[in-house]
């Protein structure tokens, strides 16, 4: 993986991230520049003055789109929406939770991005989902043409939000294959965590059903085929997906892009400083993800996040991506859970290796290339369901 901060794997992988996801390689390095020796100072210290740092590059861009705009510019202005939306997500990800600002950098994010596709057109939406007597948020990003569609519903991970999946171009891959995508921002993680106070829990399953209710409700608006529902999900979505897919009979297939197999036994390790972290702060953010006072809630909170005993009931087709270097999870969880899903009609396991990339976690090093790849298997076994249903 690209380390622009040599020191820094949590940074560095923020610049991976914008890069891989339409990011100027100019504005970065101006964003990145004046923060170079405070990287040097380990993953937390600092972040409020990389946020500062970054946010001065969103706020030239802001001002560049509106100036657009204001000229009638609209295709200009929303290309700088977006990266300007882009970078301030990124930026947002790596604050602590008890930064005061960071709600309204979270929310600068979505603004700036549905700025974007409002001029630009994008086949967008956003959405809420009853649960629970709340409402989970999302977007719905619709494929092109007349007819039903299938729809993939794309899982955060631990850090991760909806407007990260748009920005990473899969769900546009999908849409030009002929699938919709529906991105949702699950409790614990995105606007359901930072605006809606909905906190993380194990049994994924409980929210995946009001999803699938919500697709099957609004089918003929949304132009969805509510017999090709499928499932994605990314990092600690690869325990998420899985989960789901196991106990949610109305997907018919699945991908854990990045294996996240024990997550409960990688935090053990954490706890023994094994592994990389996923972004600064850690502990505060796993604290705040789950709605934990302490340790002991937190493990007894997550002392379930396992699939042993779960990946076996998926009698769908299963595919499960893993860097084969990936610093935070194990590529060892991939074969794990690969090897139980024994009852998948269908079951792949992806290890992405040099000199083909993608070696990092979730393959954020070579993210585009495997989202290709992972589009590719849902269109092509979307397709052969379809084809094993037609009568002879």
């Amino acid at each position: 993986m690209f380390m622009y901060f040599p020191t820094n794997y949590v940074w560095s992988m923020a610049v991976v991230a914008s890069l891989n996801n339409g990011g100027y390689i100019d504005e970065i390095d101006r964003a990145c520049k004046p923060v170079l020796i405070a990287a040097q100072n380990g993953d937390d210290a600092g972040t409020e003055e990389l946020y500062a740092s970054w946010s001065a590059v969103a706020d030239r861009l802001i001002a560049k789109a509106q100036d657009d705009e204001a000229r009638g510019r609209r295709i200009g202005a929303g290309e700088t929406y977006y990266r300007a939306s882009l970078y301030t997500s990124q930026a947002e990800r790596l604050q602590s939770p008890k930064w005061e600002g960071r709600n309204a950098a979270y929310q600068k994010s979505i603004d700036l991005l549905l700025k974007h596709v409002e001029l630009s057109g994008a086949p967008l939406i956003t959405v809420d989902v009853p649960f629970e007597g709340a409402l989970l948020p999302g977007y719905f990003y619709r494929a092109p043409g007349d007819g039903p569609k299938p729809v993939i519903i794309m899982f955060n991970g631990l850090d991760s939000t909806k407007e990260m999946m748009y920005y990473s171009g899969f769900p546009q891959m999908l849409a030009v294959r002929g699938i919709s995508t529906l991105m949702m921002d699950t409790p614990g993680s995105g606007e359901a965590l930072r605006l809606r106070g909905l906190h993380a829990q194990y049994n994924t399953e409980v929210w995946a059903g009001p999803i699938i209710d919500w697709l099957e409700a609004n089918a003929d608006e949304l132009g969805v085929d509510t017999e090709q529902i499928g499932i994605s999900g990314w990092s600690l979505g690869g325990y998420y997906a899985p989960r789901a897919l196991a106990f949610e009979k109305r997907l018919k297939l699945g991908v854990a892009w990045g294996a996240n197999h024990n997550w409960f036994e990688v935090q053990e390790g954490r706890r023994q400083r094994e592994g990389e972290n996923p972004v600064p702060h850690y502990w505060d953010h796993v604290f705040w993800v789950w709605g934990a006072s302490d340790m002991d809630d937190f493990i007894e909170k997550t002392k379930n996040m396992h699939l042993n005993g779960v990946v076996d009931k998926i009698t769908v087709p299963f595919l499960i991506t893993h860097g084969a270097g990936d610093r935070q999870i194990n590529v060892k969880y991939a074969h794990q859970s690969y090897d139980q899903a024994v009852n998948s009609p269908k079951r792949e396991l992806r290890i992405f290796d040099d000199p083909e990339g993608g070696t990092e976690h979730i393959s954020i090093d070579n993210l585009t290339y495997v989202a290709g790849i992972i589009a590719d298997w849902v269109a092509e076994t979307f397709d052969e369901l379809q084809a094993a249903e037609q009568p002879a």
